[in-house]
């Protein structure tokens, strides 16, 4: 294995993890925003008030986007498999 085709598979798997976490991490920040300028507004500075929505905006992000992620980390999954003869070389 060479050193350039070992940061191929790290860069390819990187990208793959950014791309796996971004759904949700993208809803969380923008929720966390929205529930920071509404207390902001409201002078309401309730702990829980800032967990919650996000905790269910992002298990909402997660059932959306879940399908479209398994199928992302299943062909990431085969070509890295399909792939493994060539880089055992």
């Amino acid at each position: 294995m060479s050193v350039d085709l070992v940061i191929k598979i790290a860069d390819e798997a990187i990208k793959v993890t950014m791309l796996l976490s971004a759904p949700m991490l993208v809803v969380g920040l923008i929720v966390g925003l929205i529930v920071s300028i509404v207390q902001a507004v409201t002078q309401v500075h309730e702990m829980t008030l800032t967990f919650v929505p996000k905790i269910v905006a992002v298990m909402l992000a997660l059932l959306v986007s879940l399908p479209w992620m398994i199928n992302l980390f299943v062909s990431y999954t085969e070509r890295l498999f399909t792939s493994l003869p060539l880089y055992i070389r």
